[in-house]
């Protein structure tokens, strides 16, 4: 397989990993529930997807930094709710 070939599979692994949490975003926005969300986890996701960030900058990849860089987006997101609306009740 040629680099573009590569490069390519990644960002198409890439696209399909990361928008797995947008249904995740969109529910947490609507409802304003993040109880059962756990905090510890989101932290570490969101550390682990930034060294993922500095990794593709170090090997040059672009499917990497892009697909992190849109997990990271939505990933902080979910864990900015997670503290915001940690005293908010639900919405239905």
């Amino acid at each position: 397989m040629n680099w573009l070939s590569i490069e390519s599979l990644g960002l198409i692994a890439g696209c399909m990993t990361t928008s797995a949490f947008i249904p995740q975003v969109v529910k947490t926005y609507r409802t304003r529930s993040v109880k059962d969300i756990s905090l510890r986890m989101y932290v570490f996701l969101c550390t682990g997807i930034t060294l993922w960030i500095v990794y593709g900058f170090l090997i040059g990849s672009i499917a990497v930094i892009a697909a992190n860089i849109a997990s990271l987006t939505l990933t902080a997101s979910i864990l900015g709710m997670k503290i915001v609306f940690h005293n908010h009740s639900p919405r239905g």
